[in-house]
């Protein structure tokens, strides 16, 4: 009974595994059935697709092919009309050229005519010129040669006049030599004190102060003098004293008791410096002197 049983059992094995190779065989054919149909269709669409994109690129040839045969048209047109353009400027050129060269002829020999014409003017001038320039050298050196005379004349009297300043120099600083500086009335030191004719001279040719001289012969009679007025109030003769009023800039001082050749100084507003009355005689009912001012009027600070 085991034994049937197990030949049984191998039977049955042997025979499902048959079965079940069976299955897997024609299963095996099914699936290679289908890949053999879809393998075909893909190939159909692919031969399909591949002429469609043959007949495309063949329809953008010729699209293209008539492109370019118009390019090469419209090429061939621009080069001729180009060439067209280029041969009529040449033309113009040429015509130009031979209009300019003979521009340039005429332009030369009117060149020429006007270049003879002004050497020869120049020619001309020169020629005058250097007459004229002889005629005036021979002008100068007659002129130089008298010109040499005076100079000679001119040194001759340069000397005598050199001489004339030392003997008035050596003159003058012995006059001046002979004058004094005071202290004045109002304790300024005065410039040079003149006593007589002479020496006021002096003092003008130094050229320090302006000197205006004066005569009064009547007590209480105002006397204009530079740029003030003057009256004689009193004199004393025995003491060779004065008294006098001064009027300058609408004041009235009076100066007392003052003696001859004293600096009687007064101040002005236009003045830095003080103006210097000196009196140099006293007489009955007269003084006799000079009034000096300075040279340059600035206001005092």
């Amino acid at each position: 009974m085991d034994s049937i049983n197990n030949n049984y059992t191998q039977t049955d094995g042997t025979q499902t595994e048959q079965i079940i190779e069976t299955k897997r065989s024609n299963w095996g054919a099914w699936v290679v059935g289908a890949v053999a149909i879809a393998l075909t269709g893909a190939s159909g669409y692919l031969f399909n697709r591949v002429q469609d994109v043959e007949a495309k690129m063949a329809q953008n040839q010729s699209v293209y092919q008539q492109e370019i045969a118009t390019m090469r048209d419209s090429t061939a047109n621009a080069a001729m009309a180009m060439r067209s353009a280029v041969d009529e400027l040449g033309k113009q050129m040429d015509t130009r050229s031979t209009q300019a060269s003979a521009q340039y002829q005429r332009s030369m020999a009117n060149a020429r005519v006007y270049t003879d014409k002004l050497t020869q003017q120049l020619a001309d001038q020169s020629k005058a010129a250097q007459e004229q320039f002889n005629t005036q050298l021979g002008e100068v050196k007659t002129a130089v040669s008298g010109n040499a005379e005076k100079v000679t004349g001119l040194e001759s009297n340069l000397g005598n006049v050199q001489t004339e300043v030392t003997q008035t120099k050596s003159t003058l600083d012995s006059a001046l030599g002979d004058l004094k500086s005071v202290r004045g009335d109002l304790g300024v030191q005065s410039g040079l004190i003149a006593t007589n004719a002479k020496e006021l001279a002096s003092l003008r040719e130094l050229g320090e102060r302006n000197y205006f001289e004066f005569t009064i012969n009547r007590k209480n009679t105002p006397t204009k003098v530079g740029n003030v007025t003057l009256s004689l109030k009193k004199v004393d003769v025995k003491r060779n004293k004065f008294n006098v009023e001064v009027l300058a800039d609408d004041k009235r001082v009076e100066k007392k008791d003052k003696t001859i050749n004293e600096p009687v100084q007064f101040y002005t507003a236009g003045a830095r410096m003080p103006y210097e009355l000196v009196i140099n005689e006293v007489g009955k009912d007269k003084i006799v002197g000079y009034l000096a001012t300075p040279k340059v009027m600035a206001a005092r600070r």
